[in-house]
């Protein structure tokens, strides 16, 4: 039986999650034409369910997305219609007609649009149907183009939920971000074209947005200053990336945890920090503690794990609490 996942209410506020998924077996599956495809269905998905990416990396069995499902409200016909659109970019000739009688379905107030209405707005403003969407659609494709039939996906996907906190948000961006870095593809994600970040520093306008909205809303003068914030945080002071800084061997990383010692926050985000992908909420204690308390409402489970701080290992820019506890092995 499936573990219920936690999820904020869109009717409380926007909600920020951190989501991911692999292919089957892990295999390496996705070249840079497919991941380009992946990249162009994701735009096109979060636009279709009114969710925003704020950054993404996508490698060669896996990718993580940072998304934010805004607040409920209401949606137009027009709105609607527009996002059914763009869905169906190319419609066939039998889509072209159905939508046109859409049209007057919901002109004249007719029970059939209504039912229309209700079956779209189900697959929008959710984190679920965003990823169940575009992992589908890619599938088709894949297997089309590749001659190829059953799963793509090794299971369902992992979330994580980040309380909606400029420096949270800010840190579990950079950790995505610098994926490709991690696995040994670039020294700065910039140079990587299949991140939220390299597509920003390309000029993509969403990508962009995403990004800037994560550092300081739309109060910040433009993009340069906001990537040379972001940099920061990639990089710490100098904001670049120097072939044999800023890394840390696995023995050393080992050593500096065992003495509870700290490192500086760029040098902690090139190792895998397991709370970011397996901790379920992430953000202060009090917003860990409150959506866990609505899980078992909500569920009527008492499981769910407790409260974890994470350990003071870098200056996270906020005290970060998980629900999962992870005993072994969280950094590496």
């Amino acid at each position: 039986m499936r573990t219920p996942r936690i999820k904020a209410s869109t009717a409380l506020g926007d909600s920020i999650y951190h989501v991911m998924t692999r292919t089957v077996n892990g295999a390496f599956l996705l070249d840079d034409p497919a991941k380009a495809i992946l990249r162009k269905q994701m735009w096109q998905i979060a636009d279709f369910c009114g969710v925003k990416v704020l950054t993404y990396t996508i490698l060669s069995n896996h990718f993580h997305v940072l998304v934010k499902v805004p607040q409920a409200t209401n949606i137009s016909d027009a709105e609607l219609l527009r996002r059914y659109c763009v869905l169906y970019p190319k419609p066939t000739r039998f889509q072209e007609a159905r939508l046109e009688v859409v049209r007057t379905w919901l002109q004249n107030g007719d029970p059939l649009g209504d039912a229309w209405r209700r079956r779209q707005l189900a697959l929008m403003g959710d984190v679920s149907q965003f990823m169940k969407l575009l992992k589908q659609r890619f599938s088709v494709w894949f297997n089309r183009t590749h001659q190829r039939f059953g799963t793509l996906w090794a299971e369902r996907f992992k979330s994580v939920l980040v309380e909606p906190k400029n420096k949270v948000v800010e840190t579990m961006a950079a950790y995505i971000d610098l994926n490709a870095v991690r696995a040994g593809l670039v020294a700065d994600p910039k140079d990587y074209r299949f991140c939220g970040y390299g597509e920003a520093v390309a000029g993509h306008p969403a990508a962009r947005a995403g990004l800037r909205s994560i550092l300081a809303g739309e109060t910040l003068p433009g993009w340069e200053q906001a990537q040379a914030d972001y940099r920061l945080t990639l990089f710490g002071v100098g904001s670049g990336a120097r072939p044999g800084e800023g890394t840390i061997s696995p023995t050393e990383l080992a050593k500096v945890v065992n003495d509870r010692g700290r490192l500086p926050l760029a040098t902690v985000l090139r190792c895998r920090i397991r709370h970011f992908t397996d901790g379920a909420v992430i953000g202060g204690e009090l917003f860990v503690a409150g959506h866990l308390a609505a899980y078992r409402t909500r569920t009527g489970r008492r499981q769910g794990g407790t409260p974890k701080p994470m350990p003071s290992l870098a200056d996270w820019g906020a005290s970060l609490t998980t629900l999962r506890g992870l005993r072994r092995d969280a950094f590496g």
